[in-house]
C-alpha cells in the first residue's frame, strides 16, 4: 500500500501531466502543489511510485509521466467525480429537450458528449432485448391489408405491412388491438410469445387466420429488432491528441470503425454503473494507448444500453466522468417522458 503522501505525489503528478501535456520534475511538483515536503522528499517518492509501476521516464529528461498503472489507481482511489454546474447542466437539457424521435435523442446525446469532453462520443441504441411494450396499434389500410405499429418503451417505432388471409372487419380490428395491447403493454419482449398463444382462439374462425398472421408479425418484429445499434461522433477531436498515441493515430481509427469493438468497449448494458478502462485493460490492440469512461443509460433506474467516450490516457478521469454521467442521466429521462 502506497503512503497518503505518496498518492498525494501521484495525484498531483496526473493532475500537472493532463493539464500541461509535458513529462513532471519534483521541482514543478512542490511549486504548483503544497504537498509539505522538500524536493529531495518528493523525489524519493518519485522514486518509489517508479519502482512499483505507478509512474514512468519517458525520455532522458528529467520528469514523469503516470503509467497505466498509474492512471487505474488514480481512478480507483484518487479522483472523484466532478459534478457539472448549474448552467452545463441548463445547457445539456435544453440541448436534448429538443430532440423529436430516438434517433435525434442517440444524435444530439453523441454530438453533446463529443463537445463537452473533446473526445469521440459513442451512445448505443435502447435495446429491444432489454426493451417493453408501450403499445401495437392495428390500422386498416384495405379490407385484407393491415399495418402495424410496435412503440417500444424507449421510443423505438417498428412499422411492418401484413396481408390477411381474408378480409378483417373494423370490429375485429379494434377487438384485436384492445385485446392485445391488455396482454402486451408494460411487458417485456422475451414475455409477449406467452401472453399471445392463445389469443386466436378468442377469435371467430373465419378471424382466426388473420389474427394468427398478426401475432406472427408481431413476433418476427421483435425478433428481428435485436441487433445492437451504435452512433459515433467526434472522431476529429483524435487529431487534436496526436502526441498521445506512441506511433500513429490509424490503429484507433481503424478500431472505432468496427461496431463489434465498440460494442465490447462498451461493456454489457445490463451493467449501468460507471466503467472506465485504461490503456491496456482495452482488449483491443488498436486501443491500448485510450482510455474509455461508459456508463448504462435507461428509463426508470434500469439500463437499456450504454454510452460512453474513447480518448488518450492522458484524460480529463473527474470530468470526462462527470460529463457521462451526466449526460447518461438526462438521456434517462427523456427517455422515461418520451
Amino acid at each position: 500500500m502506497l503512503s497518503e503522501r505518496r498518492l498525494e505525489v501521484l495525484r498531483a503528478i496526473v493532475q500537472d501531466y493532463v493539464g500541461t501535456e509535458e513529462p513532471v520534475g519534483s521541482k514543478a511538483l512542490t511549486e504548483r502543489h503544497s504537498l509539505g515536503v522538500s524536493p529531495a522528499t518528493v523525489r524519493n517518492d518519485m522514486a518509489a511510485l517508479e519502482d512499483e509501476g505507478f509512474i514512468a521516464q519517458p525520455h532522458t529528461s528529467a520528469g514523469r509521466i503516470p503509467t497505466d498503472k498509474g492512471y487505474r489507481l488514480f481512478v480507483d482511489k484518487l479522483a472523484g467525480v466532478k459534478p457539472m454546474t448549474l448552467p452545463e447542466r441548463r445547457a445539456i437539457q435544453n440541448f436534448l429537450d429538443g430532440a423529436v424521435d430516438l434517433d435525434d435523442v442517440v444524435g444530439r446525446t453523441v454530438r453533446l458528449l463529443a463537445q463537452l469532453t473533446r473526445q469521440v462520443a459513442v451512445v448505443q441504441y435502447p435495446s429491444l432485448t432489454r426493451s417493453t411494450v408501450r403499445h401495437v396499434e392495428l390500422l386498416a389500410l384495405a379490407p385484407a391489408r393491415l399495418m402495424l405499429v410496435l412503440i417500444t418503451d424507449t421510443g423505438r417505432v417498428e412499422q411492418r405491412m401484413i396481408d390477411c388471409p381474408a378480409p378483417f372487419g373494423e370490429s375485429s380490428l379494434a377487438d384485436l388491438r384492445a385485446r392485445l395491447n391488455s396482454r402486451v403493454a408494460g411487458r417485456r419482449f422475451a414475455d409477449v410469445p406467452q401472453l399471445v398463444q392463445d389469443l386466436p382462439e378468442a377469435f371467430e374462425n373465419e378471424d382466426r387466420g388473420t389474427v394468427t398472421t398478426v401475432l406472427s408479425t408481431l413476433l418476427e418484429t421483435l425478433v428481428e429488432e435485436t441487433e445492437e445499434r451504435l452512433m459515433i461522433g467526434g472522431t476529429a477531436n483524435l487529431t487534436r491528441f496526436g502526441h498521445d498515441f506512441p506511433l500513429t493515430i490509424r490503429p484507433v481509427l481503424e478500431a472505432l470503425e468496427e461496431q463489434v469493438v465498440l460494442l465490447k468497449l462498451l461493456g454489457e448494458a445490463t451493467d449501468s454503473g460507471m466503467t472506465v478502462r485504461i490503456g491496456h485493460e482495452n482488449a483491443h490492440e488498436g486501443l491500448n494507448s485510450t482510455s474509455v469512461v461508459s456508463v448504462g443509460y435507461g428509463s426508470g433506474g434500469e439500463a437499456v444500453a450504454k454510452l460512453g467516450v474513447v480518448g488518450p490516457t492522458r484524460m480529463d478521469y473527474p470530468g470526462t466522468m462527470g460529463a457521462v454521467r451526466a449526460v447518461a442521466r438526462y438521456v434517462g429521462q427523456i427517455l422515461a417522458e418520451s
